[in-house]
């Protein structure tokens, strides 16, 4: 009998983005030895389009998702999604086209705002938002904060929390140096150069601590609008020194890793940062903001330190605290690793969507 299929939505495997690192993983896992996979292209990541090309692509794609279910006889079309008004309006006619062509929905939310907040509060808005959420038959999130919020908005569907997952061979691979004292503590920053990030709090951060007398250096691996003026920011402040080495992939990034003592990543908020578990599969513990699914990765003082999100001092606190105890920074390394080995690796949650899909496509409206 041949395999059930699914159409996984995501942007383009090659683009910068969370969601395409996903699909990515996805298409390569074990989940594609019991079910044909087959990526259907949304969103700008990847694309050089223009405003009328975009705008063609957007009205077109409801009815080649329809024909793709159609001519592949999909049981299940597998909607990455985020709950931003773009992405909200874009894929509910993408569950409207799947209902109708009889295929099973797996809603699994990437980020934006929780549902109480993206309803900004009316009761209108928020009865049709539970009501367009329950064409759903199965919603996916990143964190059991996340699971208990849609349970609480009221949604229809059964609500799983199933966090994002990594390759974690090439990580582990790694070999790493205990930091010696007398060197700098080295902090990378990997991602897009955009103020949501929390980066200008983080040079402001580095600043300070410098001033308090840490010895560190930060490197921001990554582009974005925000580039030009970060640059100048750095060079302002005639603190810590800050080096821009734009987009990084494959070895180079391995190479980063391997360079680095800690991962910053101070955003104003996130879903599970696949940046944070490559930093942590490699050894490398985060001082990261109590923001997402953050929390349910990193452990305070554990394997790595959590900070209040726009706060400058205490971005600087934690820089003094690693760059005066490197004992502790080495105990966090091994914890973040072992971290990432035993509860985010790609093989866990490709089995954990492979019960899932079986689940969905046996109940099927076919």
């Amino acid at each position: 009998m041949s395999r059930p299929v699914a159409l996984v939505t995501g942007p383009r495997c090659a683009a910068v983005s969370g969601v395409s690192t996903h699909v990515d993983l996805l298409l390569h896992s074990g989940l594609a030895a019991s079910f044909g996979l087959i990526h259907f292209e949304v969103g700008r990541e990847g694309r050089e389009e223009g405003r009328l090309a975009r705008t063609v692509r957007l009205l077109v794609s409801p009815f080649q998702l329809a024909y793709q279910v159609l001519a592949h006889r999909a049981a299940i079309v597998h909607l990455n999604t985020a709950l931003t008004s773009r992405a909200y309006w874009r894929d509910l006619m993408y569950m409207v086209v799947a209902r109708l062509c009889r295929a099973r929905v797996l809603y699994q939310v990437h980020g934006g705002p929780l549902p109480q907040a993206f309803c900004r509060g009316g009761r209108m808005a928020r009865a049709f938002v539970r009501a367009t959420l329950g064409l759903a038959d199965t919603i996916v999130v990143l964190s059991s904060s996340e699971q208990e919020a849609f349970c609480r908005f009221g949604v229809a569907p059964q609500v799983l929390a199933l966090p994002n997952a990594i390759d974690c061979r090439p990580y582990g691979a790694l070999e790493r140096e205990r930091a010696a004292p007398a060197r700098p503590l080295r902090l990378l920053y990997l991602g897009r150069l955009v103020r949501e990030k929390g980066l200008y709090e983080l040079i402001e951060g580095l600043n300070l601590a410098r001033s308090r007398g840490a010895a560190v250096e930060l490197i921001m691996a990554g582009d974005g609008p925000e580039a030009g003026a970060l640059r100048e920011a750095a060079a302002a402040g005639r603190g810590a020194p800050v080096g821009f080495v734009g987009r990084v992939h494959g070895a180079d990034k391995l190479t980063l890793l391997r360079w680095a003592d800690a991962l910053a990543l101070p955003s104003y908020s996130e879903g599970l940062p696949y940046a944070l578990l490559e930093s942590m599969a490699a050894g490398v513990p985060a001082l990261a903001t109590r923001v997402g699914a953050i929390p349910e990765v990193v452990a305070d003082g554990v394997n790595g330190l959590l900070l209040e999100p726009r706060s400058a001092p205490a971005i600087a606190a934690a820089i003094q605290t690693l760059a005066e105890d490197r004992a502790a920074l080495a105990r966090m390394s091994e914890a973040s690793r072992a971290t990432i080995a035993a509860r985010y690796s790609i093989d866990r949650l490709s089995a954990q969507l492979e019960a899932l899909y079986a689940s969905l496509a046996g109940s099927g409206r076919r």
